[in-house]
């Protein structure tokens, strides 16, 4: 089985002790390619640089988190926005909207939602949306949208069968992760709406650890299990999810 993790901060900190070998596991775990999000313009150097260091396996996107939009989001945007020409990234993101830490800025993070998906549109790359108890301000903005070819994923998605099928529609597809392992998150009955087809994988290393890790640092390597879970939701065997997923992810960003 071969897989590509579609969400990795693995340019973090918590991997700066063992991010050799928490590659290396991934690698012998089937792992092909490990996508980054970027956060802000604080966190490019060391994405550029763990993407130079595992080159063929670490692919870059460039984008502005939600919460990292605060009154400078501007000059942070224009400061990306102009970093673009300089590398071959292959997603904007990771954008979107999070009203879960912060509402101070709902206002700023909408515009800059909007500004993202738009420059995403410009440079013919897929997007990769946060949306943290957010859904109906993310759908408000993508239905701006609808109809211009807009491409991407709905990363660490947590909705409703309703939100999934709304998201497919748009022509996203849906980041699954740890939490479809968690004992009452409800996805199996949210994802009972679309589609293997309408998926990808990811891990949101460090964070979201599946079960039975969860709580702990989550890495590339679990993907595996991801991947077990999703099979049992549909009734596959794991070799079969593996490979449409796979190819879903491989289509998206044209690896």
């Amino acid at each position: 089985m071969q897989f590509i993790d579609t969400h990795s901060h693995i340019y973090l900190p918590e991997f700066d002790s063992d991010r050799d070998a928490a590659v290396d596991r991934a690698v012998k775990s089937g792992v092909r390619a490990i996508l980054m999000p970027n956060i802000d313009a604080g966190s490019l150097d060391s994405m550029l640089d763990t993407e130079k260091r595992y080159s063929g396996i670490c692919f870059s996107m460039l984008g502005l988190h939600p919460t990292s939009v605060k009154e400078d989001y501007h000059k942070q945007l224009e400061g990306l926005e102009n970093s673009f020409s300089a590398h071959n990234y292959i997603a904007v993101g990771e954008i979107g909207i999070d009203l879960y830490w912060d509402k101070t800025f709902i206002h700023e993070q909408i515009i800059a939602f909007r500004r993202q998906l738009a420059f995403s549109l410009d440079v013919k790359l897929p997007v990769v949306i946060h949306s943290r108890e957010s859904f109906p301000e993310v759908f408000a903005v993508l239905d701006e949208f609808a109809g211009r070819g807009l491409k991407g994923i709905m990363h660490a998605f947590s909705g409703t069968a309703d939100d999934a099928s709304r998201a497919v529609k748009m022509g996203l597809k849906l980041g699954i992760g740890g939490i479809v392992t968690f004992k009452n998150s409800g996805l199996d009955k949210a994802l009972s709406s679309v589609k293997p087809e309408d998926l990808v994988l990811e891990t949101d290393s460090p964070y979201l650890a599946p079960v039975p890790h969860r709580g702990k640092r989550n890495e590339s390597s679990y993907i595996c299990i991801i991947n077990k879970k999703i099979a049992d939701i549909y009734g596959m065997n794991e070799e079969e999810t593996a490979d449409v997923l796979y190819n879903n992810s491989a289509s998206l960003f044209k690896l």
